[in-house]
């Protein structure tokens, strides 16, 4: 489906660049900062799987959200086809398989008693900064669904935001299932 024999092509020295339509758009378009940013969670999660190697089924799932974002990033490149001629963009059926990693790792997880602070394991650390991430490409995706009627499949942007609650999820269960979380302690420090 994608081949790149070459890596840098040079046309887009002028600020632009091609969306999978062919049409060229400013680099910094709304659909090229939507799918950009969901480039960067894909990137921290590369990061997260550095340490989570030794827990098949979530590195497992892991990868598999990382290939789910590039058929999100896909939608929003306005890929004209995908497998069977259909446009590539991720499924409810993709929604749903990530509400249920979120309860299979939920279950295992204590009811929290305040906000988590970033940090308590490396991979924790990186699974709340892709939340983070996640959270910004949502916004990005919300405000070019609201200015671009084709701007954004629904599946997609439902994926988009269950993905930054697993990731959260994800982030207590890399904690020792949430025995390592750093919990908030409002108002310590005064």
């Amino acid at each position: 489906m994608v081949v790149l024999n070459r890596i840098y092509t040079r046309t887009g020295d002028d600020g632009t660049t091609a969306l999978g339509s062919g049409d060229r758009r400013k680099k910094y378009d709304l659909r090229v900062e939507a799918y950009g940013t969901l480039d960067e969670v894909n990137a921290v999660i590369g990061l997260v799987r550095l340490h989570t190697a030794a827990d098949k089924a979530f590195d497992a799932a892991l990868g598999r959200i990382q290939n789910d974002l590039f058929d999100v990033e896909a939608d929003l490149c306005l890929a004209e086809k995908g497998p069977g001629g259909a446009r590539l963009t991720v499924t409810d059926a993709q929604v749903d398989w990530v509400e249920r990693e979120i309860d299979r790792l939920n279950a295992d997880l204590a009811p929290l008693k305040s906000f988590i602070l970033p940090g308590g394991s490396p991979a924790s650390a990186y699974l709340h900064l892709a939340r983070t991430v996640c959270r910004r490409a949502e916004r990005v995706m919300v405000k070019l669904r609201d200015n671009d009627q084709d701007g954004v499949s629904e599946p997609s942007l439902k994926y988009v935001n269950r993905l930054s609650d697993y990731l959260f999820v994800a982030g207590r269960y890399a904690n020792d299932k949430g025995a390592s979380d750093v919990l908030w302690a409002p108002g310590q420090n005064r």
